[in-house]
C-alpha cells in the first residue's frame, strides 16, 4: 500500500473503532437501564465499515453481545466481508476499478 494512503486508512480504522467501541458501551449501558438501545444492525454496520477491531475490544472488555450466538455469527460474517472487500480493493482488480472510477 502506498505510504500516502496508509495513514488515512489507519486513521479511519482508529476513528471507526472508537465509534464502534462507544456504540457498544452506550448500548451496554442502555441495556442495564432498560432504555433505548442501539440496533444490532447499526452495530454491525459500524463493524463492517471498519470499526470491527473496536467492536471486538468492546465485546471482550465490556462483555457485551458475547453470549448471543446470532449476533456473534453476523459479527464474524461482517468481519470476513470487510476483510474480503479490503483484500479486493488492494488487488489489481480493485485498484483498476478504483482507477476507472476516479478517471470517469
Amino acid at each position: 500500500m502506498e505510504s500516502k494512503i496508509l495513514l488515512p486508512v489507519l486513521g479511519s480504522y482508529f476513528v471507526l473503532s472508537l465509534l464502534s467501541f462507544a456504540a457498544y458501551a452506550i448500548d451496554k449501558s442502555a441495556a442495564r437501564k432498560g432504555e433505548w438501545r442501539i440496533s444490532e444492525g447499526n452495530l454491525h454496520l459500524l463493524d463492517f465499515l471498519g470499526g470491527w477491531p473496536g467492536g471486538w475490544l468492546a465485546q471482550k472488555f465490556l462483555r457485551h453481545k458475547t453470549s448471543k450466538a446470532s449476533f456473534q455469527r453476523i459479527y464474524w460474517v461482517t468481519v470476513l466481508l470487510h476483510c474480503a472487500c479490503v483484500g479486493w480493493l488492494l488487488s489489481p482488480y480493485g485498484r483498476d476499478a478504483l482507477h476507472a472510477l476516479r478517471n470517469g
